[in-house]
Order: C-alpha cells, then sequence, then structure tokens
C-alpha cells in the first residue's frame, strides 16, 4: 500500500471536526475563567463604590478601551495559533493602534498638567500593586485557555502560550477597572500594560510544559 493510501484510510473513519470549534472551545475557557476572575474581583478587591457614576465618565471607557482591544486582539491570534503550521499572526501587529491612541492620550494629558502633577499621574494611589493584581487575576483566564487548548494542536508553544497570557491579561485588567479608580491614562499605559506584559511572560513560560503534545 502506497503511503497516500495509507493515510487516506487512516482518515477515512475520523470525523470532520466543525470549524467553529476552535473559538466555541476558546470562548469557553474564556467565560470559565472570567467567572472566576469577576468573583475574586467582587469577594477580594470589592467594585468601587462609585461605579454606577464612573461608567459614564472617560477615564473608565479610556481604560476599558485599552484592556479590551488588548484582550480581543490577543484573543483572535490565540485562536489561530490553536491550529497546526500556522504562521506568525499578523494581528499581533494591531496591538500597536491602541497603545500608539493611549499614548497619545497621556502625551495630551502630560502637556496640560504642571511638570509637578506627572508624579501623581504615574503613580496614583495604587502603582504599587496595580500590576500584580493584574497579573494574577489572569491566572483562571489563562488556566481556562490552557484547558481548552488541551484539545487543540499548537506547534508554536511558546509564542501561543505569551499571547494566551496576554489575552487572559487583557481580560483581568478588564475586570480589574471595575474595582480600580485611578483615571490616569499615565498610569494605565504604565501599569496596566506592565500586568499584561506579566501574564504574556508567565503563558510564555508556561506554554511549552502546558501545550505540549
Amino acid at each position: 500500500m502506497r503511503t497516500d493510501d495509507l493515510i487516506a484510510s487512516l482518515a477515512a473513519d475520523v470525523p470532520a471536526v466543525s470549524r467553529r470549534a476552535v473559538p466555541y472551545r476558546v470562548a469557553l475557557g474564556v467565560l470559565g475563567g472570567g467567572a472566576v476572575t469577576m468573583a475574586l474581583v467582587a469577594i477580594w478587591l470589592g467594585l468601587r463604590p462609585d461605579l454606577s457614576s464612573a461608567v459614564f465618565g472617560f477615564s473608565f471607557w479610556m481604560k476599558w478601551g485599552y484592556t479590551i482591544s488588548i484582550g480581543v486582539i490577543a484573543l483572535l491570534a490565540t485562536t489561530r495559533l490553536a491550529r497546526p503550521e500556522t504562521p506568525r499572526p499578523r494581528l499581533l501587529w494591531w496591538l500597536a493602534l491602541p497603545a500608539g491612541m493611549l499614548a497619545a492620550l497621556t502625551l495630551a494629558q502630560l502637556l496640560t498638567t504642571p511638570v509637578g502633577d506627572w508624579t501623581a499621574l504615574w503613580q496614583g494611589q495604587s502603582w504599587r500593586v496595580c500590576t500584580i493584581k493584574v497579573a494574577t487575576l489572569s491566572l483562571p483566564v489563562f488556566a481556562g485557555l490552557m484547558a481548552a487548548f488541551r484539545s487543540f494542536a499548537p506547534t508554536r508553544l511558546r509564542l501561543t502560550g505569551a499571547v494566551a497570557g496576554l489575552a487572559s491579561g487583557g481580560c483581568a485588567a478588564t475586570l480589574y477597572g471595575l474595582h480600580c479608580p485611578e483615571v490616569s491614562a499615565l498610569f494605565i499605559l504604565v501599569w496596566y500594560s506592565l500586568g499584561m506584559s506579566a501574564a504574556a511572560g508567565i503563558g510564555a513560560l508556561l506554554g511549552p510544559k502546558l501545550l505540549r503534545w
């Protein structure tokens, strides 16, 4: 029997997999992990007391616009990396768009703020804990994504882990925003970005171990 015939015979009884299987399982992983993260925010940290009025302010949506954009772009890239022999996802270049827009807002804020107040914009009230809390809150979402990926066949394990970690960090940062009262664009650009980057770093470290076939 020729090799091609052997492959065809082995694959003959394999049921077809829906094209929606990857996004469906990834969505389940994110929703499951996100529910745990939301519970941690509500129980461990507590929602900000002025949340009902904050959602109508520009700073709240500036924060959410940044974190949601990062999370969605990374999540879309993650679904592509779930397939074997996937080239490096060009979607990752789109991460520069929300980062650039927030950097522009930061520059505008600095130009309209006295230099003596720049430190307050940078540190806010929670700079010591923001990064570590975002990274910590990303872990349930990352675990959900890794559970979903057990049924996939990624080949770029470190990259896949890093992008999954970034997606988890974006989700965690978004939910953390329900607790965090910081309003400075500079604060978000520095400390939220570090938290999401730390989540990506955790993913890069764990990806080759957790995604190995």
